[in-house]
């Protein structure tokens, strides 16, 4: 889940919550400036002088979902390489840049993003942003790093391969969306990764490293004049215009399925979810007061309260909502012995469907809300937290402004909005349930649909 609002969004009712004006909204944490620079890049400051730092974040909308279909883990491969050697320097040379100038660089690839983080010393920026500009543009991807990376990251796989929670991970995003890109394995697997040829990589770049798809913030000591020239800088020599390969819109499925993997392990880990609401739903505020009564409060959730305070099924069970840019998931996990994997599915259905029929009290939303509007500052207490949240905000598609709102949008939700929210995302009919390990009494099952 998405952290600047612990993922959820702002909405009560059937109006356009992340847009309207609600009187009652106080000040941000963050007073932020919206840039343009002289070549057009768009970014979102908040001018900060007290600490000589600059945090930026940066996505390219993309990610893994722009894998060629046959060669998944490209976008992973190349967030592992631009820093590997860029214009003049290889890849030692580049690292001794980055550490003789205490710069702080790394890329990485989500299913929706490109993402890259640059934080430095205020003094350091002319080099660092130099430094960002040619592994952005320049990156060698010289063979040797091609090949020490690969190595990597199919090491990385292997030892994966029996990781009970990486399996049932990957075996849930297969049945739930198939032949979609959301279902094949972000970082590919050690025969995609084996594949991957320079070209693919350099395809890849050319394609989603653009201008056009890029979403930036930036934290610290800068002003926006300062910031405009910065992001001409470090990102005007990429192309204008992204070349993306169209992603559908996907709805999760195998509604109904049970998937049990065998695995030789005295616990079991159960991943389970089903269709959610999307980010600019009208009802995704008033979702995500619902989930974290549910299952998102962690030691204040009904599930943590029924599987673990009542019963002693597990240590810990958690859900959240899940808001894709082409889909959207309810999702949730739990890990348990082996003789009570039956009994803890069955109880965390029963308050799913609990929740959906009933939605909660009056007083589970009074202290809900409670929590997350007095939580909600921590979201913002470092420049990098800052930075993080004001870029997924972008992403999102909302406004630089919702910060401001969003605490007295979530005052807004009402008990009617909750019960309204929770049924249409809360059935337990449509629970996807993957389980690895040896769970007794958990039968397979087929989809309903």
């Amino acid at each position: 889940m998405t952290d600047h609002d612990a993922a959820p969004a702002a909405g009560a009712g059937h109006s356009d919550p992340q847009r309207a004006a609600v009187p009652e909204a106080r000040r941000s944490p963050a007073h932020v400036q919206e840039v343009v620079s002289p070549g057009g890049v768009r970014a979102w400051l908040v001018e900060e002088h007290a600490v000589p730092l600059l945090a930026l974040e940066f996505a390219f909308v993309g990610g893994s979902s722009q894998d060629p279909a046959r060669r998944p883990g490209v976008a992973n491969m190349l967030s592992g390489l631009l820093d590997e050697g860029a214009g003049p320097y290889d890849s030692d040379a580049f690292q001794e840049q980055l550490a003789d100038y205490a710069v702080e660089l790394r890329f990485s690839a989500d299913r929706d993003a490109f993402r890259g983080s640059l934080k430095t010393l205020a003094a350091n920026l002319p080099k660092a942003a130099e430094l960002l500009r040619l592994a952005l543009a320049e990156a060698r991807l010289d063979a040797d790093a091609i090949e020490r990376v690969r190595g990597q990251i199919i090491a990385g796989l292997r030892h994966d391969a029996s990781n009970p929670e990486v399996m049932a991970m990957r075996a849930f995003n297969a049945m739930a969306f198939g032949d979609h890109p959301y279902g094949r394995p972000a970082r590919g697997d050690p025969d995609s990764v084996a594949a991957i040829t320079r070209d693919d990589l350099s395809a890849y770049r050319a394609g989603v490293l653009a201008r056009s798809n890029l979403h930036v913030a930036a934290v610290g000591a800068i002003d926006a004049a300062g910031l405009a020239a910065l992001l001409d800088v470090v990102f005007g020599d990429l192309p204008q215009a992204a070349d993306l390969v169209g992603t559908p819109q996907v709805t999760v499925g195998a509604p109904g399925a049970v998937r049990v993997i065998d695995l030789d392990t005295p616990q079991t880990v159960v991943r389970f979810g089903a269709p959610g609401l999307a980010r600019l739903d009208p009802d995704y505020m008033a979702a995500y007061v619902a989930n974290h009564i549910l299952g998102g409060g962690v030691f204040s959730s009904r599930l943590f309260r029924e599987v673990r305070e009542k019963r002693g099924l597990a240590y810990g069970v958690s859900s959240g909502l899940y808001p894709m840019r082409h889909s959207a998931m309810f999702f949730g996990g739990v890990a348990t012995q082996n003789a009570r994997v039956a009994e803890s599915v069955a109880v965390i259905a029963g308050e799913i469907a609990r929740m959906g029929a009933e939605g909660p009290t009056e007083e589970e939303v009074r202290l809900a809300k409670q929590f997350l509007i007095g939580s909600y500052a921590l979201h913002f207490d470092t420049s990098s937290k800052i930075a993080g949240q004001l870029l997924q905000l972008s992403l999102d598609g909302l406004d630089s402004g919702y910060i401001d709102r969003r605490n007295a949008l979530v005052a807004a939700v009402t008990l009617e909005d909750v019960r309204r929210a929770a049924a249409r995302f809360l059935d337990p009919a449509r629970l996807l349930v993957v389980a690895v390990g040896r769970p007794e009494g958990l039968a397979e099952r087929p989809a309903t649909a």
